[in-house]
């Protein structure tokens, strides 16, 4: 996986662009949600699955998933591998909270 961020590069006070790349089948190894910040995720290349809570969604190219704050989240790319373009607002001190071992083991 590689996350690459744009926020401090553009001196942005207000927003954040960031970049997610996954390998096919790999798997972002925790889960995190935010106290006030909400993020909306789109996917630019490949496909995989977004974990919201308790629930799976298939992304396919070009879907988009609004993740509102408090709702812990992550993602696995499929067989193609994913790219993720995310965009969050303003960026708080101690606003994320991590989550590991949030994925159920693989069947």
């Amino acid at each position: 996986m590689r996350w690459l961020f744009s926020r401090g590069v553009v001196r942005s006070t207000e927003v954040g662009v960031s970049r997610f790349s996954y390998e096919p089948g790999a798997r972002m190894p925790f889960g995190h949600r935010h106290k006030t910040q909400e993020e909306v995720y789109v996917v630019v290349a490949g496909s995989g699955r977004a974990k919201l809570e308790d629930e799976i969604v298939d992304l396919g190219l070009w879907d988009v998933v609004r993740v509102t704050p408090q709702v812990i989240r992550s993602f696995e790319a499929g067989p193609d591998g994913m790219e993720l373009i995310c965009v969050g607002g303003r960026a708080k001190r101690a606003d994320a909270e991590r989550f590991d071992d949030f994925w159920p083991e693989r069947a």
